[in-house]
């Protein structure tokens, strides 16, 4: 919740900036000017990085006695107040064989209201701060150093941040009606022909009202500037725009972790397909009222990213999530092979990362969306990348033939700034930023896979 507040708060003030939103609130009182944060480059080059504060400044890692003394200027910022809807409704029919019949209507509103009031900024000095630290060393023996030095991380320090200045809310209002009815068929267990049905139908509403109060001096947002660090302590402070930190490499063999690279994105999504009838219904079903809840896709993501990489499975280790949605990724999770070297597992785990860099709109519009339509928008999307050039009308598929249906693909495409045209007979799209457009390609393609045998 206050996650979502100070996103919406970055997106609406400095959408193309330096801004960082702060994601929890235990982690303002480690943003002092000075601190140090890590960035953590992720496994594909469209993920956005995250970044980790720490509990050190900049002076703990230097070699010398003589402390740094942080300089910050204070202005007023801006006084804010938004709030930020959505309704949701949908119906979903599926029927997998003999194994699964589902239907599930639903529909819903949310809102959250952000108060944040009037905000100040704190600036440093880094001009000052080169002054004082000019011919100083990094501790490479520091453990924070070490422990960083083996991963793809790159240090930072806090130039920028944006505090409230008095005690301030957030309120989420949540209202929820659902349908569920189902069957279950079972036949040709244990060589017989045994058939066993199990019929239910539930009604559920669910109001929320939930309301957060923030103190003063909390930070909401920052920027930062990165360290490039040599390997004998020497570092420079990334000053320029789009200048790129890290840590001196110990060889030259370095790779770069990006697998998917232009139109060669399928990457293993197809092995979602290879799973049974029923797991990709409930994956399917799942994925879907996950992408709208920000948090609990997000921990969906981490959870994945673990098992991949061989670690222990741990539910419990994000203690802000509710049961329900710990409940939720458990259902999805049961559904996939636990073996982190699991085809189904690392594709899951491709399609969640990717669904992680879209924007609230984008998922919010992509839940709501029948099989039919996200079939018929993968397969726009397909010819779209091998075409060399613009396409015929008639290559779309006829279902997008429609103009209110090519509409939707249009303002779908419009989330991730990405510009769908045509003419009297022609179609094109223009040539799109790649961390926009990878990330919904996949997410399209992966629900596409999922829904292949719904209807």
């Amino acid at each position: 919740m206050f996650s979502k507040a100070t996103a919406n708060f970055v997106r609406q003030i400095d959408p193309e900036g330096s801004l960082i939103h702060v994601s929890r609130v235990n982690d303002s009182h480690r943003l002092v000017s000075m601190a140090l944060v890590v960035k953590r480059n992720r496994l594909w080059s469209w993920q956005r990085p995250k970044f980790h504060p720490t509990d050190f400044i900049l002076s703990d890692l230097l070699l010398g006695d003589e402390v740094l003394s942080p300089e910050v200027c204070e202005t007023d910022f801006l006084s804010y107040e938004a709030t930020f809807g959505d309704k949701l409704s949908g119906k979903l029919n599926t029927e997998a064989g003999s194994v699964v019949n589902l239907t599930l209507e639903g529909q819903g509103t949310s809102k959250l209201r952000s108060v944040f009031g009037k905000l100040k900024k704190e600036e440093l000095d880094v001009k000052k701060l080169l002054r004082d630290s000019r011919d100083r060393l990094v501790n490479m023996q520091h453990r924070l150093v070490q422990q960083l030095r083996k991963q793809t991380e790159v240090l930072a320090v806090v130039k920028e941040r944006i505090l409230t200045t008095s005690s301030c809310s957030i309120t989420q209002t949540k209202q929820e009606n659902c349908a569920i009815q189902g069957m279950l068929g079972i036949m040709g267990m244990l060589g017989n022909s045994v058939k066993v049905c199990v019929r239910d139908r539930n009604d559920m509403e669910a109001d929320s009202d939930v309301s957060l109060e923030i103190p003063s001096d909390t930070v909401i947002a920052y920027s930062i500037l990165e360290l490039e660090i040599k390997r004998n302590g020497q570092y420079d402070i990334c000053l320029q725009p789009g200048t790129i930190g890290g840590f001196e490499a110990e060889s030259p063999s370095n790779e770069s972790l990006d697998v998917v690279d232009g139109p060669n994105m399928n990457m293993d999504l197809s092995s979602l397909a290879e799973l049974p009838q029923s797991a990709q219904c409930v994956l399917f079903t799942g994925l879907r009222g996950t992408m709208r809840d920000r948090s609990a896709l997000s921990y969906l993501q981490c959870v994945l990213q673990d098992l991949c990489s061989g670690e222990s499975l741990d539910l419990a280790k994000q203690e802000d999530l509710s049961d329900s949605q710990r409940r939720a990724v458990s259902v999805i999770l049961d559904q996939l092979n636990p073996d982190s070297h699991s085809s189904s597992l690392m594709a899951a785990h491709l399609l969640v990362s990717a669904m992680e860099e879209l924007p609230d709109d984008a998922l919010c519009f992509l839940s709501e969306s029948c099989p039919d339509f996200l079939k018929g928008i993968n397969t726009l999307m397909c010819r779209m990348i091998k075409s060399s050039g613009p396409l015929p009308i008639q290559c779309l598929p006829s279902l997008l033939q429609d103009n209110q249906a090519f509409q939707l693909v249009e303002q779908l495409l419009n989330f991730t700034s990405v510009t769908l045209r045509r003419d009297t007979d022609r179609l094109w799209m223009e040539k799109p930023n790649e961390a926009a457009f990878v990330p919904l390609l996949l997410s399209v393609r992966g629900l596409s896979v999922l829904c292949n045998d719904l209807s």
